[in-house]
């Protein structure tokens, strides 16, 4: 009897410093800051109007905390806002969250019927097996073999856009010449084919269909990404317009995977084919096997799409956001021309073999990522348990990897790179975290060269100027954003494209620029 009252204290006592424990660890847990909730529709009347990665933004400031739970018509919502939250979960637990949410304007069979997009495809055996489909061409080692290409891309643009030195308001011609050297590149890595001029029926059609999808994809631009079932609303119901218009984005998206795979088909078929990504897989069979016929093509159609959108799209949104930087912080521009002068000589181009040389360029283009990031919204994921980040409890639900524009890097002026003195190249643990997770992104490090090269070149030969109203007084653009999109599109901005002398027009036009 006494042994059984013993044995019931000492039991009694350890359920006591358990649920003590527990206690005090659950003290330390705290679930995210929302704002005010309201029955049924929860936070929806509590996010500001406008852009959403800025509505986020400002209601993180208002809780003042770095993450931000959001409980919208039942869809639970959590934003990160700083550089430690993105990290945690971007860089220390990928695998877990690579999965995506239905997006059901993109997806659903009767709106967009894109269930196979690969950004928004769900983590599994497909998504790894794309991830290494894409590592044989763009891993670190894999893309030293463009960097010829990449150098003469670089200089076929230089030489468009010295007509631009002669418009009053060049933004509009120097994004559509950044948007045809960028879209040249792509379509040439993914298909070997190389378009003749902006207006080429390819380039169009997977330009318009980046557009379409990254407009698709955001929840307040279509509801039925909310609310799926909104799907199964008859036609001729009043308001589903955008039926309509789904369905139209549908048939465009065909289009454009179809016809540039046809054309690359038919040149491996007759022997024809220049060497591109889809050429070459067309004649691996065992990197592909194991799929049916169908599938395989669904697979090529699909992989030819995202290289080309990957690349284009976001590297002329990241080149359009260094310009910008660079007209409103001229001091920056003076030091990286001064950097480049200094250690490749007067009036020389850069080539990819001087990357290492030039520190502070490359500094430059991962502040300017930081201050003006290319995709500031990154792509909602899906947590598929309930987890802890930074000490916060989170539940099931989705997240999205965000990063505000003018961020502040942790403990240091908002500034860093553009106002000190960097000796050697050190990527922010901050940076690291961007690109919609940048070293994530299977195609980071095409885009990194490609970034370095097209800047550096850019700089070498061009300045960008703040222009003066008509009183002579400098304006100073603000970043705008173009549209509420996946994508930070700037606005058109004011300033003035110079060469820095004739004797760097004439280095343009005395080197080979096989772009086209």
């Amino acid at each position: 009897m006494l042994d059984f009252q013993v044995s019931l204290y000492v039991a009694s006592a350890i359920l006591a410093l358990y649920y003590l424990q527990n206690l005090i660890r659950r003290s330390k847990v705290r679930h995210p800051p929302s704002p005010l909730s309201l029955p049924f529709v929860g936070n929806m009347f509590s996010i500001p109007p406008g852009h959403e990665y800025v509505s986020f933004a400002k209601i993180g400031k208002q809780l003042k905390s770095d993450i931000v739970y959001l409980e919208i018509l039942g869809h639970k919502h959590i934003i990160l806002n700083s550089a430690e939250a993105i990290s945690d979960v971007l860089e220390k637990r990928t695998a877990s969250y690579s999965s995506r949410p239905p997006v059901p304007m993109v997806k659903d069979p009767s709106l967009m019927n894109w269930p196979g997009n690969l950004p928004l495809m769900e983590y599994g055996d497909a998504w790894r097996h794309y991830r290494r489909i894409m590592n044989n061409w763009l891993s670190i080692r894999a893309v030293a073999q463009f960097n010829d290409f990449q150098e003469q891309q670089a200089r076929f643009l230089l030489r468009r856009l010295l007509s631009a030195t002669n418009h009053v308001q060049p933004f509009e011609h120097i994004k559509d010449e950044i948007n045809f050297a960028l879209g040249s590149m792509m379509l040439q890595l993914a298909y070997g084919y190389k378009p003749k001029t902006p207006q080429d029926p390819f380039m169009k059609e997977l330009q318009l269909t980046v557009h379409n999808v990254t407009s698709a994809s955001m929840q307040t631009n279509f509801l039925v990404n909310l609310f799926p079932a909104m799907a199964y609303i008859p036609d001729w119901f009043p308001g589903t317009g955008w039926k309509v218009t789904a369905r139209e984005y549908g048939a465009q998206k065909e289009k454009a995977r179809k016809e540039p795979y046809e054309w690359v088909k038919s040149r491996v078929a007759t022997g024809t084919h220049q060497t591109s990504i889809i050429g070459s897989l067309l004649q691996d069979h065992e990197l592909l096997s194991g799929s049916s016929a169908a599938e395989r093509e669904e697979w090529l159609k699909e992989i030819g799409v995202t290289t080309f959108g990957a690349g284009a799209d976001t590297s002329t949104t990241l080149l359009i956001n260094f310009i910008f930087a660079m007209v409103v912080n001229p001091d920056a521009q003076a030091r990286a021309q001064r950097e480049l002068t200094s250690l490749l000589g007067h009036a020389v181009l850069p080539k990819m073999s001087d990357k290492k040389r030039l520190p502070y360029i490359r500094n430059l283009i991962d502040e300017v990522l930081r201050l003006y990031p290319v995709m500031p919204f990154g792509l909602w994921a899906v947590i598929p348990v309930i987890t802890k980040i930074l000490k916060c409890l989170i539940p099931i639900g989705f997240w999205t990897p965000r990063f505000h524009v003018h961020q502040p890097l942790d403990g240091v002026d908002g500034e860093y790179i553009l106002q000190t003195i960097d000796l050697k190249y050190e990527r922010h643990p901050t940076n690291q975290s961007l690109c919609m997770a940048t070293s994530k992104c299977p195609g980071f490090h095409f885009a990194e060269d490609s970034a370095f090269i097209i800047t550096a070149s850019m700089l070498s030969i061009f300045t960008f100027l703040q222009k003066k109203d008509i009183n002579g007084d400098v304006i100073v653009p603000q970043a705008e954003p173009e549209r509420n999109s996946m994508i930070f599109e700037l606005k058109p901005f004011e300033f003035e494209l110079r060469l820095r002398s004739e004797e760097h027009r004439q280095l343009v036009l005395s080197t080979s620029a096989d772009g086209i």
